[in-house]
């Protein structure tokens, strides 16, 4: 039997969420959300009076919405979930911020490997992503090559749970950049190392397990009925790891996350639709498992699907 160490509903619904990340940084620039690049940069100056936000803040950007999801792969099972979510994004000075909560399971839907706020599972689920300019700190560009600014960058991913088997906390430290690109095209990159702190009971926890190499980019697709439509995706890589050691391997040392986004806003309402792809994801392997119910097909490598309706405020 492969039951290395306890496994819980909620360790398989664990990190539902799209968690586009891309969208704190090519969302300004694709879907025509006032942008978040700092205030001394590309404009001349005007002696009129700036035009009034139509949101809460000039620069911080939030929105609230529902997102369904279906056969979303951090685990061994195939999670559906519809869940609230707050996400927020901004550019101001060094820091380049963005971040979400969400509810899982807000609403009782899920199928039955989803854990969350209405069948005594995880009540919250939350990750931020903040940047800090080492340009801007510095007073110059450091410019290099295909290299526009640099950053040091974090995030930090955290599952509530209500014990350590249901758990999540991690932290992702590191160097990130924004690149040169042709035309309208946004692209980034960060190289993160990981802190793994709680980890649903999983034998890598409170130790340094790995390092995360991550892209995003993105591409404005034009304006469309009054709409902005919008293509954006990124990629998260984990490798360096040594879970596969530390549980025989039914655990990976590996894993691949690759998220392509379908964007379509208005002033205030925005939708969009997403395919993810998964190797091996929340670094699980093998090709059958068993946690003492029987075995089972490792259904962690394959594609996740999610919709999203919200407003922006």
């Amino acid at each position: 039997m492969n039951n290395v160490f306890p496994y819980t509903k909620r360790m398989a619904a664990r990190r539902t969420k799209l968690a586009l990340s891309a969208s704190a940084i090519c969302i300004a620039g694709l879907t025509g959300i006032p942008s978040t690049t700092r205030a001394d940069e590309g404009a001349e100056p005007t002696t009129s009076a700036p035009a009034a936000s139509p949101y809460l803040s000039d620069w911080i950007h939030q929105s609230i919405g529902v997102v369904g999801s279906k056969d979303i792969r951090f685990g061994p099972y195939k999670v559906n979930d519809v869940y609230a979510e707050y996400e927020y994004w901004g550019r101001k000075g060094p820091f380049d911020l963005y971040g979400y909560v969400d509810v899982p399971r807000t609403f009782g839907v899920g199928n039955s490997h989803d854990g969350g706020y209405t069948n005594k599972g995880s009540p919250l689920f939350t990750e931020q992503e903040p940047r800090i300019s080492i340009d801007h700190l510095v007073g110059r560009s450091l410019a290099i090559g295909p290299v526009k600014e640099w950053y040091v960058a974090f995030d930090w991913i955290y599952d509530q749970g209500h014990n350590t088997a249901g758990r999540q906390n991690t932290l992702y430290a590191g160097l990130g950049t924004d690149l040169a690109a042709p035309g309208k095209m946004f692209l980034s990159a960060n190289f993160y190392a990981r802190q793994q702190f709680e980890n649903y009971g999983a034998p890598n926890a409170n130790s340094f397990d790995g390092f995360r190499f991550q892209m995003k980019y993105g591409y404005p697709l034009g304006t469309y009925w009054g709409g902005n439509l919008s293509y954006f995706g990124f990629f998260n890589y984990d490798f360096g790891s040594r879970l596969a050691e530390q549980t025989q391997g039914v655990r990976s040392d590996n894993a691949f996350v690759a998220t392509n986004v379908l964007n379509y806003e208005f002033k205030h309402l925005r939708f969009w639709t997403a395919a993810r792809y998964f190797h091996n994801g929340g670094q699980w392997a093998g090709k059958t498992l068993d946690f003492g119910d029987g075995p089972f097909a490792n259904a962690s490598t394959g594609w996740g699907w999610y919709a999203y309706v919200g407003y922006r405020f």
